[in-house]
C-alpha cells in the first residue's frame, strides 16, 4: 500500500491521552527527528523545540498549524486522531480521487479486514481472564476506531472512484 499524504501506515499506534503526548509523538515521528523538526519550525535548536513541546520556561505549546506542518511531512494524523477521540469520534482522511483504482479499493478492503481482525484479537486477549480492565478498554476502543476509520475510508474511496463525488 502506498503512503499518501496525511495517512499513517503504522499497524500499532500509541494511545495518546494528552496534547503533550501528541506533540512529543509527532516530533519523534518527524523525518530526521527532533533536530529536523526544530529546524522545519524555525525554532533554531532542539532545546527551544522541547520547551514548546513540554511547555517549559514559560513557552507556549506548539500551535495546531505547527503540529499540522510536521504531520504533513511525517505522514501521521496524531493530532486529528486525538481531537476526534476527545469527542468520541474518528478521524478519516478522505482519499484523493487521482490515487484510486480497483487495486487500491482491494487494498483498502484488505486493510479494513485486518483492522477488524485486530479488534477481535484485542477483545479476545482482554477477555482471557474474564475481565476487561482500563488499559484493555482503551486498547479495544483505539483498535475499534482504527477499524471504523479504515471502513469509512474504504467506502468513501468506492464512492469517489465510481461517482467522482465526495461523500
Amino acid at each position: 500500500m502506498r503512503l499518501r499524504k496525511g495517512e499513517n501506515q503504522k499497524m500499532k499506534r500509541p494511545i495518546l491521552e494528552t496534547r503533550r503526548q501528541v506533540m512529543s509523538t509527532v516530533v519523534s515521528a518527524y523525518p530526521g527527528g527532533r533536530e529536523c523538526a526544530a529546524s522545519r519550525l524555525g525554532l533554531g535548536n532542539v532545546k527551544k523545540l522541547d520547551n514548546h513541546v513540554y511547555e517549559n520556561a514559560g513557552s507556549q505549546p506548539l500551535t495546531d498549524e505547527q503540529v499540522h506542518m510536521l504531520e504533513q511531512q511525517a505522514g501521521t494524523t496524531h493530532l486529528p486522531d486525538y481531537i476526534c477521540a476527545l469527542y468520541g469520534g474518528v478521524y478519516v482522511a478522505m482519499p484523493e480521487a487521482e490515487a484510486l483504482d480497483n487495486l487500491e479499493l482491494y487494498t483498502r478492503s484488505l486493510t479494513t479486514d485486518v483492522k477488524k481482525g485486530q479488534v477481535d484479537q484485542v477483545i479476545a486477549q482482554a477477555l482471557a481472564d474474564g475481565v476487561i480492565n482500563e488499559a484493555e478498554l482503551a486498547a479495544i476502543i483505539a483498535a475499534h476506531r482504527e477499524h471504523i476509520a479504515a471502513r469509512h475510508s474504504e467506502v468513501s474511496a468506492v464512492i469517489i472512484l465510481h461517482t467522482g463525488a465526495r461523500p
